[in-house]
């Protein structure tokens, strides 16, 4: 989309940005900069029907440093963020990045009233095994740390996992944004599998196993977003590991 950085309003996706300066003249390449940093914003705030970013800059001489506000308005919430530097980008981006943060916050939060709504209104899609769970085939494959044999004995959860998983991974844009390029929605899957087989033991009693196994996954997807190159290498060995055992010899 072609934009006017030395506009003060300017449309980039769907977030709208309005830069207001007081006391300065950012020059057009630094406006510019500031509107591509706002990139990865505008693509956590896309789907939103109203989001509208206010980037307040003033100079202030008598400190020779610039102060930046940030306010991001959205459903029916305001997120606002600020600091200051003597370079004016600088001081943009240490704003940027903890508002970042409140955007990722405040739809966890919105995440969690739907997961509300859906449970009260029985639509919610909880994880059900599409057959019978065997417990002492689970108990036995932990218990020999045997891992394949612990993927068949859960196999049963596996279509029910990776629909919940996809849904889960709409939550955080930097994973979704690699679905589809060299990561896969049965790859954070498995890694909830793999992380089931190392804490079998300490799940909590009377927790049923599927909803076990849905409280999994938000560490899973954090994982791949902090270190996604190294989380789908565990993946790939466990599932290599998995499905060389399930070969016939």
């Amino acid at each position: 989309m072609q934009t006017d950085p030395t506009a003060d309003h300017t449309v980039r996706h769907k977030l709208q940005v309005h830069f207001d300066p007081h006391q300065c003249q950012p020059t057009a390449g630094e406006l510019a900069d500031m509107a591509d940093d706002l990139d990865p914003l505008a693509r956590q705030v896309g789907n939103f029907p109203v989001a509208e970013c206010r980037v307040f800059v003033e100079y202030r001489a008598r400190s020779n440093e610039y102060v930046v506000k940030l306010s991001l308005l959205l459903p029916g919430e305001t997120l606002v963020t600020s600091d200051h530097d003597p370079v004016l980008h600088a001081a943009f981006e240490r704003a940027l990045a903890p508002l970042e943060d409140l955007v990722k916050a405040y739809k966890e939060r919105l995440g969690q009233v739907e997961d509300r709504r859906k449970h009260e209104a029985g639509t919610v899609q909880d994880v059900f095994p599409d057959m019978p769970l065997d417990g002492a085939a689970l108990d036995a494959a932990v218990a020999a740390g045997d891992y394949p044999a612990y993927r068949a004995a859960v196999a049963g959860y596996e279509d029910a996992l990776r629909v919940r998983v996809g849904r889960w991974v709409e939550r955080y844009p930097t994973v979704q944004g690699r679905m589809g390029r060299g990561l896969e929605t049965v790859d954070v899957a498995e890694a909830v599998f793999l992380a089931a087989f190392e804490g079998h033991d300490d799940r909590p009693p009377g927790v049923r196993y599927g909803e076990w196994l849905e409280g999994l996954m938000d560490p899973a997807v954090k994982a791949f977003e902090h270190d996604p190159d190294g989380e789908l290498e565990n993946v790939n060995m466990a599932r290599s590991a998995a499905e060389a055992t399930a070969k016939p010899a």
